[in-house]
């Protein structure tokens, strides 16, 4: 896993990549529901909160979380976060 930090004047980007079995394109909005996994070949624990709630984390800071991936070459989350000019 990669996890690095992009930014421009509007936003910052925390960009995480894995090199894992990739997210199949028919479930990937579901992963970001609550109690909701993607479906994997061994048995990995949670809960199938944790992208929930950092997808809501970043919409309740005028944010978000979105996924690229591709089967059998791992996937890239992108959590962003809109910049604010400090007072």
């Amino acid at each position: 896993m990669s996890i690095s930090l992009r930014g421009s004047r509007e936003r910052l980007v925390i960009v995480c990549t894995d090199r894992g079995a990739g997210i199949e394109p028919s479930v990937i909005d579901s992963i970001f529901e609550r109690f909701d996994r993607a479906p994997a070949s061994r048995n990995h624990g949670g809960l199938g909160l944790g992208l929930y709630v950092a997808r809501e984390i970043a919409r309740a800071h005028g944010g978000d979380v979105t996924v690229e991936s591709s089967v059998g070459s791992g996937s890239t989350f992108n959590f962003w976060l809109p910049r604010r000019e400090e007072k």
